[in-house]
């Protein structure tokens, strides 16, 4: 062990992490990264198949962004926006107004994810006031939603394993299906058949209780943190239809799969979907920095405006909003999108993980490799005909991605679902290698599972 890991085990409690499974278990210490690749304290090469939690876009010390930072850093290293304006916060609203749908005009800046989706619940909930209808004040989700850890954020989530401790402190939501066509469980024959139910049961909730909903939140196309769940084809331009024609605002969470990973710019673009409300965060600041943003329509931003007597300020903010460095990255990165074309080119690297996730489909212990654009989910079941799943004591998929990194591959599971979320900056031949070393651990220990020499795969990093 290490003086990192020492450290480390001594004085630092880890998020999503069981911490007597960490304490017990040799750990992995990253000193730097280049490009796609991490590299630990002994100089060994990993690639970073998960984009270091969903995060870096253009691969790790990308020289435009690093430059950003340090020339801003030349002049400021923070200034509030609580009675100031800064140079890269004002440059990077009017960018981000630019490349997300038309019609979100306004933005407001937070710290991360939660911190975005907590501003939009407050944002919803004193919009209806201020539009003389404060009775609408409830939230609708969706089943195995999540959006983050801020109690608002919470409140409208409902990832069993992860939000039960705290349901005394939340705040009641109404819940609709989960839209994962595979984990269905409806007397349906089609997709279309499918898409159709989901929507009536929110049309008919709608119908009976609009008066009093503020707004319906979503992942558009697939919820990441549920397990890598996707939606049917039209179901965000139907649930967009029906909250419009009942008065509710929509609230999209674009915290994951923004900024490219559904293959277009962003998820709303797949179905041209103007939402009232956009969350973003993560690649923001292609992995550099802690940012999140909320975008609204100039008309719920003009609901805030009075004289100072009426009290109609957004009361809501936090000490390193708009941060003049992270801002600064958040601009480089999108001048990178730009110059470098790249939304334009990431089918190729699109097929190859299509390519890929078929063989896996064919694997024993697979249930479901499913993709949207660049992003995806291994679904490991006991027995896919009987959608029979592991014992979750066995920790099968925790067990496949801490086995990969003897083969030089940096991998998370959320439960028994692999996730595969590689930066965009990876090479066609760099995808193909991530997901063959993938391969290998996952057919190393099914064989084991074959053989009967199942035993348990502690992953104590595994969410």
């Amino acid at each position: 062990m290490n003086k990192w890991e020492e450290l480390d085990k001594k004085y630092i409690w880890h998020p999503f992490t069981q911490m007597k499974g960490w304490l017990e278990n040799p750990q992995l210490v990253i000193d730097h990264g280049d490009g796609v690749k991490l590299y630990d304290t002994d100089g060994k090469e990993y690639l970073d198949a998960i984009s270091s939690l969903w995060v870096n876009i253009h691969g790790h010390r990308r020289r435009e962004i690093n430059d950003a930072i340090i020339a801003e850093l030349n002049k400021v290293e923070h200034s509030t926006l609580l009675g100031l304006i800064n140079e890269p916060s004002a440059e990077l609203a009017e960018k981000l107004v630019e490349v997300t749908p038309s019609g979100l005009d306004k933005v407001f800046y937070s710290d991360d994810g939660s911190t975005a989706v907590e501003a939009a619940i407050k944002i919803a909930f004193q919009y209806w006031n201020y539009a003389g209808h404060p009775e609408k004040k409830d939230f609708i989700n969706l089943g195995d939603s999540y959006h983050g850890d801020t109690v608002g954020a919470v409140s409208v989530g409902n990832v069993e394993v992860f939000h039960k401790a705290y349901k005394p402190l939340l705040f009641s939501t109404h819940r609709v299906s989960c839209p994962s066509y595979f984990h269905t469980k409806m007397d349906v024959h089609s997709e279309q058949e499918f898409l159709d139910c989901l929507l009536r049961e929110l049309e008919e909730y709608l119908m009976e209780n609009a008066d009093h909903t503020a707004a319906m939140i979503i992942e558009p196309l697939c919820q990441c943190a549920a397990g890598m769940l996707m939606q049917p084809k039209g179901y965000i331009k139907g649930v967009r239809k029906l909250t419009k024609k009942y008065n509710v605002l929509l609230i999209v969470d674009e915290v994951a799969v923004g900024f490219g990973r559904t293959g277009m710019m962003f998820a709303c673009n797949h179905e041209d979907v103007l939402p009232d409300m956009m969350c973003l965060s993560k690649g923001i600041s292609a992995g550099y920095l802690p940012l999140g943003a909320t975008l609204v329509t100039k008309e719920i931003f003009d609901a805030f405006l009075g004289e100072p007597t009426e009290y109609k300020t957004f009361f809501h903010g936090h000490s390193y909003t708009g941060n003049n460095l992270a801002c600064a990255a958040g601009l480089a990165s999108l001048k990178i999108f730009k110059d470098e074309n790249v939304i334009a080119g990431l089918p190729p690297k699109i097929e190859v993980i299509r390519r890929h996730f078929a063989r896996m489909n064919e694997m024993d212990f697979v249930g479901d490799a499913r993709q949207c654009g660049m992003l995806g989910g291994i679904e490991l079941m006991l027995d896919k005909a009987k959608k029979q799943t592991f014992d979750p004591g066995l920790q099968m998929a925790g067990g496949i991605c801490q086995n990969a990194r003897k083969y030089g591959l940096i991998i998370r599971n959320i439960g028994d679902v692999i996730v595969f979320m590689p930066p965009l900056a990876s090479t066609t031949e760099e995808i193909d290698e991530m997901l063959c070393r993938l391969e290998k651990s996952m057919a190393e220990i099914f064989a084991q599972v074959r053989s009967r020499n199942i035993k348990e795969f502690s992953d104590p990093c595994a969410f």
